[in-house]
């Protein structure tokens, strides 16, 4: 049986998230230390005892889900994937997992994206709502009709996608899309637009920090955001993710992918299970299962 591991993104945090696993293993505990030393911060406070609030920061989110998720990945005994994918941030905790970069500078990546995000999203107010119950044609072309910055930024499954953008350019996509017959239209409590053209700031300063990390090839293959394809070359690797941070996430193109080429299980790797909901979505057969 074809196993899929998937990871997680931003919005996935929850307080106490991770505290099992660090009380649960010494060797667990270890790679929670090396990463509160490593980011200068006790993390670990944050993600076990802090406030919904200050977990919801960008430069604690990102970091936060990544080690749960990568942490628990290396705790699993019988960890071995035949394919696998994460959502936006997650892509990182997959290809750490999966053995393509070392924990330290997956780490350290995570933290420079995660802070040079919300360097982006402080420069102008940008927001994010989803949207329910249309095709992606229609919400890519009213979008493509609105002069404000508002692009369709994550395709989550059929049926539901997120759009990025300026506050008057989502504001004016939602009024849109809901004449256009959207079930629902629901701006998003995130830091920004994330996945869009006013990302890019973020992604010139990402890219330096990509450019001088070793990557190796991973022991199974990667299905990349940006193009929903499987990935083993470590030079193309490289150009996605930082590609990923101005292009939309193609979450039900990448669910799809592992289905045509034989993925029978899925199993999710980190806190929440929404990404089990989304498979789900795309096909209701196949079997999921949750790790936290």
């Amino acid at each position: 049986m074809k196993k899929a591991y998937i990871f997680p993104g931003q919005g996935a945090q929850f307080v106490g998230m991770g505290k099992d696993l660090y009380h649960g293993a010494a060797q667990n505990r270890e790679l929670f230390e090396q990463a509160n030393d490593i980011l200068g911060f006790r993390i670990t406070d944050l993600m076990f005892e802090g406030s919904a609030e200050s977990l919801k920061q960008t430069r604690v989110t990102q970091p936060a889900i990544f080690l749960h998720s990568v942490v628990l990945a290396k705790s699993l005994s019988d960890f071995a994937p035949d394919m696998a994918a994460g959502h936006s941030l997650g892509e990182f905790s997959a290809l750490v997992a999966a053995g393509a970069m070392t924990f330290e500078d997956g780490l350290k990546l995570v933290s420079q994206r995660a802070l040079a995000m919300q360097k982006a999203c402080e420069k102008e107010p940008s927001t994010m709502a989803a949207i329910l119950g249309l095709a992606d044609e229609v919400v890519e072309k009213i979008c493509a009709e609105v002069d404000e910055v508002v692009v369709a930024a994550n395709y989550n499954c059929p049926g539901q996608l997120v759009i990025s953008g300026s506050v008057e350019g989502v504001e004016q996509a939602c009024e849109k899309l809901t004449a256009a017959g959207a079930k629902r239209a629901l701006k998003l409590n995130v830091g920004g637009a994330f996945h869009s053209p006013l990302m890019e700031p973020a992604k010139v300063e990402l890219e330096a920090a990509i450019a001088a990390t070793r990557f190796s090839a991973p022991r199974c293959p990667i299905y990349q955001n940006v193009d929903a394809k499987p990935q083993t070359d470590p030079e193309a690797i490289k150009k996605n993710l930082i590609a990923q941070l101005t292009a939309p996430v193609r979450w039900t193109q990448i669910v799809q992918n592992m289905l045509a080429d034989g993925a029978e299980h899925f199993v999710e790797l980190g806190p929440g299970n929404v990404l089990q909901g989304l498979v789900k979505k795309v096909n209701r057969e196949v079997a999921t299962e949750g790790k936290q």
